[in-house]
């Protein structure tokens, strides 16, 4: 499923004006789609007492067709213009209908807006729509905090937004403070991108997406996509019944310290929990005998150390040698950033002998290693996975922290570019951005998953992934996508608090077993 910008949804309008399907007929496709989903929503809308905030704009056309549809469709409909409309066809013909419209300017002392919200099922915001909008203020602001107000009151009043919650910018996500916190948002045609961002994805409530009718062919050549559930299922690696352990690949793990001992474990664990053949964990020496006391699958190449718990600049050289019998390097989870792990580190990844084709995923400090690095990404020639945080991510492209967060799409799309290589921006709504231009938004957020480890789990579920054949894309996003599934699964069954990040490895294999049921 495509995922838009306000100019690239602009330009699918016109470009389906121009193909036969005037902004008028999309406009009466997305009021029977919002009538629609409200029906589902509420069970049946016949008898209910529906208020519907309808701006001054096509955001409020759609609402006022909404309107016509409700109302036949037996709902006691109340229309609300905290500004004054013009007198166009579609008010015209809300009217026709005998529904109530009130102009907030007639409306002393907000008494007709407190009345219809006293016995309101649901309102309907339909104010402002797709776009960059100027602080709210006046009439409209003073709407927006009265119907937050008869939601405190009233909390079983359901709130619909039509396309976006009104005030919620369509491509930063940023949210004026007016902006209501909806139950269910009903984004037309396509999802808007700032409603992934994080003040858009913790205000929308559920989201749905309505078909209105432009031409599906339209959208083709659009950059950024959903990850679907349909998606995943026709990626996830095939698992023939004449397998053996070479048919999934081999993993060749780097990872854990002295003070990251876990981290190890979890990644190495979540590699085989996603269907690899063989994991081997290369790691300190000293550290290996803890390991193998709980990581009984895998096997180990112990590595020399600068001291103990601490890899060796000098141990690149065996896993060169080592990596010549595996399909997937993954270094990073837990090595710590001791100088003898750094130089350990741009050693296997800056000097890797070109013979070398495995696929490669860079986690954590392995990624502070390369920011460490002037022109790392000149250096490491091949395409890798990267897994970046926020706070990796600003050091690693050099911008800050505020700047990778209020642009979390195009900061990971451009440095994609930039270096040639595959980038997982984790966080609420990962987003995973190719070299070639192309991204994928994960709409999840699991607070669960804002604990230690969690990180090495996705890594590992994306090497077990590269391993069994998909493209450094199609696994960075399947393995983005199953580890918020495992996430949810857990959180069904226990709740977010005091999700670690363990319960996530049984639950892996569980969410590919539903996914392929």
């Amino acid at each position: 499923m495509k995922v838009v910008t306000t100019a690239e949804m602009i330009e699918l309008e016109r470009r389906s004006d121009a193909a036969g399907v005037p902004p008028s007929e999309l406009m009466e496709h997305a009021g029977l789609a919002i009538a629609r989903h409200i029906h589902r929503l509420v069970g049946n809308v016949a008898g209910c007492d529906i208020v519907i905030l309808a701006g001054p704009g096509n955001n409020g056309g759609d609402g006022l067709v909404t309107a016509r549809h409700l109302r036949d469709w037996g709902a006691r409909v109340c229309v609300y213009l905290p500004v004054a409309r013009k007198d166009d066809v579609n008010l015209r013909l809300v009217k026709e209908r005998v529904i109530r419209v009130i102009v907030a300017e007639d409306d002393k002392r907000y008494a007709d807006l407190h009345q219809a919200l006293s016995s309101a099922d649901v309102v309907v915001d339909a104010v402002f729509g797709t776009g960059k909008l100027r602080p709210i203020s006046g009439a409209v602001k003073d709407v927006l905090k009265r119907v937050r107000d008869a939601k405190k009151s009233r909390p079983a009043m359901r709130i619909v937004a039509v396309d976006l919650p009104s005030g919620l910018d369509s491509d930063s996500g940023e949210a004026d403070p007016a902006t209501l916190t909806v139950d269910l948002t009903i984004t037309l045609g396509y999802p808007k991108i700032g409603l992934f961002y994080s003040s858009g994805s913790e205000l929308i409530g559920e989201m749905v997406v309505a078909d209105i009718g432009i031409p599906s062919k339209l959208g083709k050549n659009i950059a950024t996509e959903l990850i679907t559930v349909d998606w995943i299922r026709s990626t996830l690696p095939k698992r023939p019944g004449n397998a053996h352990k070479g048919t999934f690949g081999k993993v060749l793990v780097c990872a854990g310290s002295q003070q990251y001992v876990g981290a190890a474990y979890l990644a190495c664990e979540a590699a085989m929990r996603a269907g690899a053949g063989l994991v081997t964990l290369a790691a300190a020496r000293s550290i290996q005998p803890i390991l193998a006391a709980k990581l009984t699958e895998a096997t180990y190449e112990p590595l020399p150390e600068a001291e103990p718990g601490y890899i060796s600049s000098k141990a690149s050289k065996i896993v060169h040698e080592r990596l010549a019998d595996y399909d997937v390097l993954l270094i990073g989870c837990g090595l710590s950033q001791h100088p003898a792990v750094i130089d350990f580190v741009r050693s296997v990844l800056l000097k890797m002998p070109a013979s070398l084709k495995m696929k490669i995923v860079v986690d954590a400090d392995a990624l502070n290693a390369l920011a460490q690095t002037t022109d790392w990404w000149k250096k490491l020639k091949r395409d890798a996975i990267l897994t970046p945080h926020p706070g990796e991510m600003a050091r690693l492209s050099g911008l800050s922290m505020k700047a990778v967060t209020q642009d979390r799409l195009g900061t990971a799309r451009e440095c994609a570019a930039k270096w040639n290589k595959t980038v997982i921006l984790k966080g609420a709504n990962s987003i995973i951005a190719m070299p070639g231009g192309s991204a994928k938004i994960n709409a999840a957020a699991n607070p669960g998953l804002a604990s230690a480890g969690t990180g090495d789990v996705l890594a590992g579920t994306v090497a077990g992934l590269l391993a069994q054949g998909l493209s450094l894309g199609d696994a960075a996003a399947c393995g983005v996508y199953l580890h918020t599934a495992a996430a949810e699964l857990v959180r069904d069954e226990m709740g977010d608090t005091g999700m670690i990040a363990s319960d996530l490895l049984p639950a892996l294999p569980k969410v590919i077993k539903n996914l392929k049921s």
